[in-house]
């Protein structure tokens, strides 16, 4: 929301009197969000808090994960900002956030190497929406610190999960190379964090996986978005574009909606088509303050 919040500032910023009018709100509620108050006297951003249960879930949010975009945004708050400590300490584990998982099984056969272990899984990456939601601001575009190079990161998970649907270990119908995306949707039975893993591949192919990745794999996304479209439009097109997920395994088609998955592909793809999103984000003078502060490198970093 914040991400979303701040490209609105700064494509409204030199508008009429409403458009001022309303940017001064933006910027105002940014600056009252309290990420200071999420260590919780810690070096590490903790996920939730509530006035009922205090701390009591006690989460503390490692990388590598989609949460990179919480740490950048809090180093750049100007109001409540955290030390560059809390993220090299609490985001990247003090290094350990490059402990990479042994590639094994088909994974040894791949050119594709992440550089980053993804918290919970093996060396394939975790739901392909952590390729997403940090970078639907942020852009990735020789965006790089010490831990990683961002573009190539994410680059590498959907490839990876774009060739584990194309292999299909587990033989499951209607994945190939015009079919695949792996990632945390609605599923055969209730909700399910897909990921190119023999144990969490359902076969369940989410199409914001693929088409959330219009930057990173514009071909593969491509043929994916027009073999959905010509060949299967019946059952996973609707008002608000193509449905969450789907199995032909299972034969089931479910006529329903996630914001959360509908949001991305949209701001992928028009990032993917001018960068526009990028380019608002980016220009904010907290976020360029904020990643300095963290050692980042990037195009926008003069």
């Amino acid at each position: 929301m914040v991400q979303a919040l701040l490209c609105v500032r700064q494509y409204y910023q030199n508008g009429n009197a409403e458009e001022k009018a309303l940017t001064a709100r933006v910027d105002k509620l940014w600056k009252e969000v309290e990420f200071d108050w999420y260590r919780n006297g810690k070096n590490v951003l903790y996920w939730h808090w509530s006035p009922d249960y205090g701390w009591q879930m006690n989460f503390p949010v490692h990388g590598y994960n989609e949460c990179l975009i919480m740490y950048v945004l809090a180093a750049s708050s100007p109001t409540h900002g955290v030390p560059a400590e809390v993220y090299h300490e609490g985001w990247a584990e003090n290094g350990k956030i490059n402990d990479v998982n042994k590639p094994d099984g088909i994974a040894a056969n791949y050119a594709y190497k992440l550089q980053m272990k993804h918290q919970g899984d093996a060396w394939n990456g975790g739901p392909l929406f952590w390729a997403h939601y940090a970078y639907l601001g942020l852009d990735p575009h020789g965006l790089k610190d010490k831990y990683a190079d961002y573009w190539k990161e994410n680059t590498t998970q959907a490839l990876i999960n774009y060739q584990w649907c194309v292999d299909n270990p587990n033989k499951f119908k209607g994945y190939d190379s015009n079919s695949w995306g792996l990632t945390s949707s609605y599923s055969v039975k209730g909700y399910a964090g897909h990921a190119p893993t023999t144990e969490r591949d359902l076969g369940v192919i989410s199409p914001t996986a693929a088409l959330s990745s219009f930057p990173y794999t514009p071909q593969q996304s491509m043929a994916a978005m027009k073999h959905w479209y010509n060949d299967m439009k019946g059952k996973l097109w609707g008002a608000y574009g193509f449905y969450d997920a789907f199995s032909e395994q299972d034969n089931w088609y479910l006529p329903r909606y996630l914001a959360i998955d509908q949001g991305p592909i949209v701001v992928m793809m028009e990032n993917y088509r001018s960068g526009l999103l990028w380019k608002l984000f980016m220009s904010c003078p907290e976020i360029k303050a904020g990643l300095k502060k963290l050692n980042f490198v990037s195009p926008y970093l003069k």
